[in-house]
C-alpha cells in the first residue's frame, strides 16, 4: 500500500494524518506500507511520531514500512531520530 503525505507534517497536522493512516491500515491490513514524502515541505517531531506509529502498526501486522522521496529537511530530522535504523528510507534526489 502506498500512502502519499503532503504539506507540513507538524503538531497542527500530524494528528489528522495519523488518524487517517490508522483507519486505512485497519481497513486494508497491508503487508507493506510505503509512505511517500514527495509532497512534504516540512517535518518536525510530530512527523517522527507519525512514522513511529506507522512502524508499530506495520510490525503488529507482520508487515514492512518504507519511506520514499524524503526531502532533505525531513531526512535530517528522521536521521537525527534514528528512523533510518528502523525502516528503509530513500531520499529525494
Amino acid at each position: 500500500m502506498r500512502w502519499t503525505l503532503c504539506g507540513e507534517i507538524d503538531h497542527h497536522s500530524a494528528g489528522e494524518w495519523t488518524a487517517r493512516l490508522e483507519r486505512e491500515l485497519a481497513l486494508r491490513l497491508p503487508q507493506e506500507l510505503e509512505l511517500d514524502f514527495s509532497g512534504v515541505t516540512f517535518l518536525d517531531s510530530s512527523g517522527i511520531a507519525l512514522v513511529l506509529r506507522a512502524y508499530r502498526a506495520m510490525s503488529e501486522l507482520g508487515g514492512a514500512l518504507s519511506l520514499t522521496a524524503v526531502p532533505a529537511q525531513a531526512a535530517r530530522v528522521l536521521r537525527m531520530a534514528g528512523i533510518h535504523r528502523l525502516v528503509t528510507m530513500q531520499t529525494r534526489s
